[in-house]
């Protein structure tokens, strides 16, 4: 398995790995994703600004992760600074042919790689109170529950925060 950087040349896989992965959510009760996010923008715009990353798993593209420093505002819920720097991941998706092959385990320790070499301790991450995949992943990988949040961009949605830090040697 290999971890990237996504290039443009990546979008038509990403949009197709969208295609599959958003019915599943929805069938699943988590509708955190829809029709109108993400979307080819959202990943074109992180592409841009070199922070998505993809898995490529036998030659094809097989998980997905925005690895950024961005933090919802609505983050204070959870009674996090938001001025203390973070590695966020947003936008984790693996396509449903390659579930449970450790690839959202890989994207995460790619976030976790980054924050080492950025010199930031902490690791953050939001997800929908119906996606209880992610919400097992989590605390596997040493992430801990902070609590639960609502997102402007996602009304009517209940999340649930994780976060991990990082001990220096």
């Amino acid at each position: 398995m290999l971890i990237r950087l996504a290039t443009e040349s990546d979008l038509p896989a990403l949009v197709t790995l969208l295609q599959r992965v958003v019915p599943l959510m929805q069938a699943s009760g988590n509708r955190q994703w829809d029709e109108s996010y993400p979307n080819a923008e959202v990943f074109r715009e992180d592409i841009r600004q070199g922070q998505l990353w993809v898995a490529e798993y036998e030659g094809s593209i097989a998980g997905v992760a925005a690895l950024t420093t961005d933090q919802d505002a609505e983050y204070v819920q959870l009674g996090w600074d938001l001025s203390e720097p973070a590695i966020v991941t947003h936008r984790l998706a693996v396509h449903p042919d390659f579930q449970g092959k450790g690839i959202a385990q890989r994207l995460l320790e790619q976030a976790e790689q980054l924050a080492i070499e950025r010199n930031i301790e902490v690791l953050r991450v939001d997800t929908n109170t119906h996606n209880q995949a992610t919400q097992r992943l989590f605390p596997k990988l040493g992430y801990r529950y902070a609590g639960e949040l609502s997102l402007g961009f996602r009304p009517n949605l209940r999340f649930v925060g994780f976060e991990k830090r990082l001990t220096r040697n």
